[in-house]
């Protein structure tokens, strides 16, 4: 199982980076991270181009940790 994921990770990180995706424009590479969500049945929200997703064991009552990246 692990395996599988590093796998369709390194392919998602590969086809991001083959996409063009300049500062402010990053519909693109947007629609590829929700695509791959979709595919992986993981619940996204998504305003223009930014796109986030909450870990399934998330609960607001516990401390959290945000990771943010650019898709640009």
């Amino acid at each position: 199982m692990i395996k599988q994921l590093k796998i369709q990770a390194i392919d998602l990180l590969k086809t991001l980076i083959a996409t063009p995706s300049f500062s402010g424009e990053e519909q693109a590479t947007a629609q590829l991270i929700k695509k791959w969500f979709t595919k992986n049945q993981i619940e996204f929200e998504s305003v223009n181009n930014n796109v986030w997703a909450k870990n399934k064991y998330f609960e607001a009552s516990k401390k959290t940790i945000l990771l943010n990246s650019h898709h640009d």
